[in-house]
């Protein structure tokens, strides 16, 4: 048992020293690797290469070298030249002044008036006029920190870095002659021949010329804004990869996304997620989740979630379509117009009025909104359709209508009985947003309700035929209707109204697919089966008598 135990105590000891070994061994790795964090500081003397004169009081500076004229110091690689020096032997370091050049290799050239070497640290302090030279780069300053280890020069008391491109200007910064890359805090400003950017902190590499922004950043050119708060800026090829809610402004038109890319001297921008593009001199915008546009041609261009917004009323009128497309023609000119195209599966929303259809053409050379392929408008209680609908705008509110074939008008006075008005074509004329006039023209039948006026209870039921209908409205309701040429009709009591005469041939109440707010335009319903109109080759009816006249007013 005893043997035993000795075993056990021996295994034990040289278990405890094994661990012992291996923490040893840990720590002395760590400490290798922490070595290898830091630059190795070398234990070289700074060497009097030449002075024209030297002196030393053994006595009262017995550690102190005074050098006179013509003075050339070395540690390592640097060489110092100066009009005259310190030389502190215990402390291996060195006090220069008048003409102070440091020179490493043949790339690297430092000037100024003041030098305070410190040998032992590798740390340069230059003063007064202050500059540092690498190949096409120049940093000026009165205060500048060369710190040889990590090969940085870095100043806190506003400096100037130069190079083939830009002037850069700041508070503090530092440089690095190896990397060429330099950064810059508080009060920068970026100079370059066709643009301007100020910022609060900013990367920049002299290699490539690219600016890093890493702070609140404006970049301001004589045609546009860029704002930005991360990103990139090449200004040799003027692209910016923008990132943050960045925002490009032109000539009163807003770009903002999550992240953006532009290149000046193309003259486009895209945006990607969360985009909008604001119009602000004519009150409108378009959003989604990618944006392109084109400041030279004026073209634009908005998908995935695209919604084009008019606020150019005291309500905003939302439009949603797969494509969203702006063009620009005879841009710069006097003659300039554009034509907004919206397609496929277009939805529209406004408290007063809806809309869907196919396509949309909005063209502003005469104001006019043609809707293509089922379009339907709702206005209230109104609905009205046809093969293509024609909204000529005035002050971005309707002025008039016209529907082209298979015109059909309906306004709902409960959920039986509709007043219904169908023919080939239809014009409907607005004062004020409101729908004061309507002209139908060939094959017009007509089912009216009139009511009692003091109680707005229903009278009966007025159906009529003809070739010619113009109604006059108020408050949204057909006030009074008249046929211009033949016509006939009857009124029947509501009491004895026939089944078949509640709704015409052709009648369909589509509120179904009617957009329900601003975000219901982005879930399309379709018509029912069977209830799409086939297009007909008819063209728009024009009656000589009829058609050309105008609204009355």
């Amino acid at each position: 048992m005893q043997k035993k135990n000795t075993r056990t105590n021996f295994l034990n000891r040289h278990r405890f020293l094994l661990a012992g070994l291996l923490c040893l061994f840990g720590v002395c790795l760590l400490s290798a690797q922490d070595k290898k964090k830091e630059p190795e500081k070398k234990k070289t003397r700074v060497d009097l290469l030449y002075a024209e004169e030297a002196q030393a009081d053994k006595v009262l500076h017995p550690d102190i070298q005074i050098l006179i004229r013509s003075v050339k110091l070395r540690h390592d690689s640097m060489y110092m030249y100066c009009d005259s020096a310190l030389i502190y032997e215990k402390t291996n370091s060195v006090e220069a002044f008048g003409n102070v050049r440091m020179e490493q290799g043949d790339t690297l050239f430092i000037y100024g008036d003041y030098l305070y070497y410190d040998g032992m640290a590798q740390l340069a302090m230059i003063r007064e006029n202050v500059r540092m030279i690498n190949r096409n780069t120049t940093l000026t300053t009165d205060s500048l920190n060369y710190d040889r280890l990590y090969n940085l020069g870095y100043y806190f008391e506003g400096g100037t870095l130069t190079d083939e491109e830009n002037v850069l200007t700041s508070e503090w910064g530092e440089y690095s002659p190896a990397t060429k890359i330099s950064v810059f805090n508080h009060d920068v400003k970026l100079v370059n021949p066709k643009f301007i950017l100020t910022s609060d902190t900013l990367k920049y590499s002299t290699a490539t010329k690219i600016a890093t922004i890493l702070g609140p950043s404006d970049i301001v050119s004589d045609n546009n804004h860029i704002y930005s708060e991360r990103g990139f800026y090449n200004t040799t090829t003027e692209q910016a990869e923008l990132l943050d809610r960045s925002v490009l402004t032109n000539e009163g038109k807003k770009l903002t996304g999550d992240s953006i890319f532009y290149d000046r001297v193309l003259g486009y921008g895209e945006a990607f997620e969360n985009v909008q593009m604001n119009d602000t001199i004519n009150k409108n915008m378009l959003t989604g989740n990618y944006c392109f546009y084109n400041e030279i041609t004026g073209s634009a261009l908005a998908t995935q979630r695209a919604v084009a917004i008019d606020y150019s009323q005291g309500d905003s009128l939302f439009m949603h379509g797969d494509t969203l497309r702006l063009i620009t023609y005879n841009i710069n000119t006097d003659s300039m117009y554009r034509e907004m195209r919206v397609y496929h599966k277009v939805r529209a929303y406004r408290t007063d009025v809806q809309a869907v259809c196919d396509s949309l053409v909005y063209n502003s050379k005469d104001s006019c909104m043609t809707m293509y392929t089922d379009p339907i408008l709702w206005h209230g209680s109104q609905q009205i359709l046809g093969e293509e609908i024609k909204a000529y705008m005035n002050d971005s509110t309707i002025d008039w209508v016209h529907i082209i074939n298979q015109a059909f008008t309906i306004e709902q006075k409960d959920s039986i009985h509709y007043n219904q008005v169908s023919g080939k074509e239809m014009k409907g004329f607005f004062v004020e947003g409101d729908m004061r006039q309507a002209d139908v023209n060939g094959n017009v039948l007509v089912i009216f309700y009139p009511v009692e006026e003091k109680d707005s209870s229903l009278i009966g039921l007025n159906y009529a035929e003809g070739s010619f209908l113009r109604m006059l409205l108020k408050d949204r309701r057909m006030e009074k209707g008249a046929f211009i040429g033949k016509a006939n009709g009857t009124m029947y009591p509501m009491d004895q109204i026939p089944a078949e005469k509640y709704k015409l041939p052709t009648f369909a109440w589509f509120d179904y697919i009617r957009p329900r707010d601003k975000e219901d335009i982005f879930e399309w319903r379709g018509k029912k089966a069977g209830q799409q109109l086939q297009k007909s080759d008819r063209k728009p009816l024009t009656s000589p008598r009829n058609m050309n006249i105008k609204r009355n007013k």
